[in-house]
């Protein structure tokens, strides 16, 4: 393998989830999304005192940015772990958000083209006036075809890119929904790593969730008090959530004319926010019982349906949920939900080889490429100034100051008011040294294009578009390049990374 995976640290107050009461309900089933092996994964659901760890991701077109396979490999390593860690059956889920409604963001993919620059590709952009339809209803259109024909012009010949982009192709069509192609893409891919997919938009899963959401809506009023309490002690904590909390928005969403739409309180009822339709809670709790696929929770309640739902000991998140994650205590007491625990997700970055040639050509370490670029391009080439002129420069500087210093203090003995003069005299001197050290980078920048266009490369390999290569780059061309076996490795770096705090847990809690 040619590619090297670099874990970020883990903080070492993590400690293992505790364990809860198991069981699975069997009318959930039909939520996991098929594929091929998946008959024998759903059998180990229904085993006795059987426990979940689960994560999950808005869809994406292409299965998104890496970071949302690191999410799911990352419960199949703490799933395995907790299960010989606890004699029982520990299965990995991943929950597939499909009512977000957030198309931009659902949109595009990115990945390396093959100047080494970023690439990628977007469907058509819906019209700002569109209703804000959930990704499990939103087609994915004939613009999806450009999609595909921009990512196979990008990805080299290999041995594994038929199979890469055959995986991609199944799923990705231009009459499947977002969140159905994603669902689908993810569950085929993911099925080796033993984690189901669930489908969270099924009306299986609907079903169970709606009296959740009506719960959540009777309870509207002492949630909304209880999150401002906890968003104000987390904030005099010195931690903020991310989060607005109030003006009477509720937890729960609800499909309308609009789209997706909050449900906001209003007098003794509640109405959308943005169609402005009034509904009392009888008539919300009549639509559910027709049409539970019309409501969803919203990002502070999702984790509340999960556990109460699956019996989950523990959800993996990112660094921007693990901080909203935060406000969701009172959520679960109030609703009298057991919680699961909070933990991180695995972040790294895979460094393939070419990046790792030219660390070691320059001398320079993984964590320099990961800042803005200038600074590091700078230092570099000032190391190729030829060591007699890096003297000669060093040594006018140091005659400059020392000669000038003996002039100052001459002239103060003649009259004083010579010194800023001199002080003046000498700082041209300076400026006239550094003008000649600029002329000669600027010289040996132009002569040293290549070499920093390499540098530039191996940048927006590892920290594209200023950003952690998790969360930019699609995984596809990975696969393309290395192949499966490539998931395998990082699912053992996950699982070398959590082991390290298990270590330090106690067996149980």
């Amino acid at each position: 393998m040619t590619v090297r995976i670099a874990s970020t640290p883990l903080d070492a107050a993590m400690v293992a989830p505790e364990q809860r009461a198991g069981g699975f309900d069997p009318a959930l089933l039909p939520g996991i999304v098929t594929a091929p092996g998946h008959e024998a994964l759903r059998a180990r659901l229904e085993q006795p005192g059987v426990l979940v760890v689960t994560t999950g991701q808005q869809p994406a077109l292409f299965t998104g940015p890496l970071y949302h396979i690191h999410k799911a490999l990352s419960a199949a390593a703490l799933a395995e772990l907790l299960e010989r860690r606890w004699s029982r059956p520990v299965v990995p889920v991943f929950w597939v958000a499909g009512d977000d409604h957030d198309f931009a963001e659902a949109s595009h993919a990115e990945w390396l083209g093959a100047d080494g620059s970023v690439a990628g590709a977007a469907l058509p952009p819906r019209s700002p006036d569109a209703p804000l339809t959930p990704m499990y209803r939103e087609p994915l259109g004939p613009g999806v075809t450009d999609a595909l024909a921009a990512l196979e012009r990008d990805v080299p010949p290999s041995d594994f890119r038929d199979a890469s982009l055959g995986w991609i192709q199944r799923h990705f069509r231009p009459e499947s929904t977002v969140a159905g192609s994603y669902a689908g893409a993810l569950a085929e891919l993911l099925a080796p790593f033993g984690v189901l997919v669930f489908d969270s938009t099924h009306v299986a899963m609907k079903r169970a969730a709606a009296p959740l959401l009506l719960r959540a809506l009777g309870l509207a009023e002492p949630l909304e008090a209880d999150l401002a309490a906890q968003a104000e002690a987390l904030s005099a904590a010195g931690t903020d959530s991310g989060m607005h909390i109030g003006l009477g928005a509720t937890l729960v969403m609800l499909e309308c004319r609009l789209g997706r739409d909050r449900l906001i309180r209003q007098g003794d009822g509640f109405s959308t926010r943005r169609g402005r339709t009034g509904y009392s809670l009888a008539q919300l709790e009549a639509l559910a019982a027709r049409e539970p696929e019309r409501f969803s929770p919203n990002v502070l309640l999702r984790p509340v349906v999960e556990s109460a739902l699956l019996p989950t000991v523990a959800y993996l998140g990112g660094p921007g949920e693990l901080r909203y994650l935060g406000l969701t205590p009172p959520v679960y007491r109030r609703m009298g939900v057991a919680p699961q625990r909070p933990l991180p997700r695995w972040s790294g970055v895979l460094v393939e080889a070419r990046v790792d040639r030219v660390l070691e050509k320059f001398g320079v370490e993984l964590r320099d490429l990961m800042q803005p670029p200038g600074p590091l391009e700078a230092r570099i080439v000032r190391s190729r100034l030829p060591e007699s002129g890096v003297t000669a420069l060093a040594a006018l500087r140091a005659a400059i100051e020392s000669g000038y210093a003996t002039i100052g203090r001459a002239a103060i003995e003649v009259d004083p008011t010579l010194e800023k003069p001199v002080q003046g005299v000498k700082n041209q001197a300076l400026a006239g040294a550094h003008e000649v050290e600029k002329k000669l980078l600027h010289h040996l920048k132009k002569r040293q294009e290549t070499e920093l266009a390499q540098l530039a490369r191996a940048r927006a390999a590892v920290w594209p578009q200023g950003k952690p290569q998790e969360r930019v780059l699609n995984v596809v061309p990975f696969l393309a390049r290395y192949g499966p076996s490539l998931l395998g490795e990082i699912r053992d770096a996950i699982g070398a990374w959590y082991a390290g705090a298990l270590e330090r847990a106690p067996a149980s809690a």
